[in-house]
């Protein structure tokens, strides 16, 4: 790539030499052409303290994005260390290279010189932050929740079971549940269902067996409720939610009130507000809804069994 040089002045007055290159982000290439890549952003300089500041400077003040620019170029090297510290996850090291310089160019927007250092210990939050997120996303086939806890885990649970000497795929021991579940701060459950994941996270395409045909997701139950059973269930609902108004308004104001505002509502009112309404004791409303009540199912279970 052909490079052109300018001046950046600083405020100290001293003239200082940084790259403006002539095009973009050198690409993040497939796997096989990652040596490439490597060599490629080894050739541009790490800048000084004082060159960082002017471009930040020329940036924030100014808004010059090819200041950015050459921020972004300077730090490529520490954003593909970061990423390859990632590698054990099982997904292709370009992507998640990719994602770093994401994070990379977030740092670089972010950044001010009131946070009192170098743009590069800022940065590194930013980028295994845009990793972190990347590998959640991605990693397992069924995603895996994003809580505190669960992130624990899954950036600890391996490193552990390595650490007690357990290489092995297969189910953890109670003892060691526990162990791990009081080091991590997490439910013992939690350390089992990760644990599950973490072994068993393979493609649905995978055959059973010897018979090619028949592959994994050819044997999992669909434990949903089927159309015809899910219909069936909002018809009688619907029917008998028609029989209950029926029989509601066949029985007398005062009890149905009772009913509707007691029973049949997400914020049922108290007795002592009931019994303000109709100027009787806290005692009366209670004894009245429990008559209202055995009224209520005797209605319905005649209407029911008629219609029946």
């Amino acid at each position: 790539m052909i490079e052109e040089r300018r001046s950046i002045i600083l405020s100290n007055n001293k003239s200082i030499m940084v790259i403006k290159p002539s095009s973009n982000l050198p690409l993040v290439p497939a796997e096989s052409g990652l040596v490439a890549y490597f060599e490629k952003i080894k050739s541009f300089p790490v800048l000084s303290e004082d060159e960082e500041k002017a471009l930040i400077i020329d940036f924030t003040k100014n808004h010059n994005l090819q200041a950015a620019h050459n921020l972004v170029l300077s730090h490529l090297r520490l954003a593909a260390k970061i990423a390859l510290t990632y590698r054990r996850y099982g997904l292709p090291l370009a992507d998640i290279i990719s994602e770093a310089n994401i994070g990379l160019m977030q740092a670089v927007k972010k950044f001010d010189l009131s946070k009192k250092v170098r743009l590069s210990t800022y940065a590194i939050w930013w980028i295994k932050a845009a990793i972190n997120d990347f590998i959640l996303r991605s990693w397992s086939l069924v995603k895996i929740g994003t809580v505190a806890a669960q992130k624990k885990l899954f950036y600890n649970l391996n490193r552990i079971k390595a650490r007690l000497g357990i290489y092995e795929n297969k189910e953890l021991e109670p003892t060691l549940v526990k162990q791990i579940a009081n080091e991590l701060v997490v439910e013992e459950q939690d350390v089992i269902e990760m644990n599950r994941r973490l072994s068993g996270d393979s493609s649905l395409n995978v055959s059973i067996g010897d018979d090619e045909d028949c592959e994994r997701q050819d044997m999992l139950v669909d434990t949903r409720q089927n159309i015809e059973a899910g219909l069936a269930n909002r018809q009688e609902a619907s029917y008998k939610h028609k029989i209950l108004m029926a029989c509601l308004n066949e029985m007398p104001e005062r009890e149905a009130y009772i009913i509707k505002n007691r029973m049949l509502t997400d914020s049922p009112q108290t007795l002592d507000d009931i019994g303000t309404k109709y100027n009787i004791s806290r005692e009366r409303v209670r004894q009245i809804e429990k008559k209202a009540f055995e009224h209520l199912s005797t209605l319905f279970k005649s209407r029911f069994d008629v219609q029946n």
